[in-house]
């Protein structure tokens, strides 16, 4: 019985690889076609006869007045790792201080930091506009990440990492002389390596995928991120250039993927060390 296949969890399997590879595959295979007909609704499941020589024109010269692809996906990496990097390194040491330091007021800061999970980035938004405006940072390439390098989420998952250090290991720190940097370099971030990694996984796409702040903070055409200039390129409709459209947003797929691949073993790892 046990080695009986499960037809229906394949089954299951099956149909979602379909469900989430065919919209891929019909990006890909509309970036070679005519963009005439794929404005007219003749987008084929097979590739064109235009070949790939769409994606050197997008990344070199782009296309409808954007900048060049490469360009964007410059600002949309810096971008998005500015983000991913920042929010752990804040997190870490905010969720540090939290655990293993005793101070006036240091559960009503945690809480402080808590309660923000409850106001998203839209209800913020306005307020922190000002702010960036006020310090200069407006179509500046620091305002597009500085105000999203704060997370509640990522102070809450490491404070529960943090917690579960047993107390004769930071009793045996401080007896050999460590310090509390010492320690923190040498015991807590080896110990929350896997954890780090999925975080760096999740805030990388969270980064990249961001459209509203961009598109509100920076006005200038050089700051664009590859998500407003595929938003760009679609333009007037009867005048999108879709295979470049296309085109365009198969490039911007590939460097999340990238991450999410070489990153897969200790992101796995780092889902199942937070679930104990």
């Amino acid at each position: 019985m046990r080695n009986r296949p499960d037809y229906l969890a394949h089954g299951a399997l099956a149909l979602g690889v379909v469900l989430f590879a065919l919209p891929v595959w019909l990006v890909l295979a509309g970036s070679t076609q005519d963009s005439n007909a794929i404005a007219r609704g003749d987008l084929s499941l097979l590739p064109g006869s235009s070949g790939l020589s769409v994606y050197w024109r997008v990344l070199t010269r782009g296309t409808m007045g954007t900048e060049p692809v490469w360009h964007m996906l410059l600002i949309s990496l810096g971008m998005a790792l500015a983000i991913a990097v920042g929010k752990i390194v804040i997190s870490v040491l905010s969720a540090y201080a939290v655990v293993f330091f005793r101070f006036p007021l240091r559960q009503a800061a945690f809480w402080l930091i808590f309660i923000t999970l409850m106001l998203p980035v839209e209800v913020r938004i306005i307020p922190t506009y000002t702010v960036m405006a006020d310090f200069g940072l407006i179509n500046r390439f620091n305002g597009l990440w500085i105000p999203l390098i704060a997370s509640a989420t990522a102070t809450l998952l490491f404070r529960q990492v943090f917690v579960a250090i047993p107390d004769e290991l930071v009793e045996a720190a401080r007896m050999d002389g460590a310090g509390p940097l010492r320690f923190l370099r040498d015991i807590v971030l080896p110990v929350s390596a896997a954890n780090i990694a999925a975080l760096f996984v999740i805030l990388f796409v969270y980064g990249w995928n961001q459209y509203l702040w961009p598109l509100l903070v920076a006005t200038n055409p050089n700051l664009d991120t590859i998500v407003i200039g595929i938003v760009k390129m679609i333009g007037v409709e009867t005048q999108t250039d879709w295979a470049a459209v296309m085109a365009t947003a198969v490039l911007a797929l590939l460097p999340p993927v990238i991450v999410v691949v070489l990153m897969q073993r200790w992101f796995v790892a780092g889902l199942v060390e937070g679930e104990k």
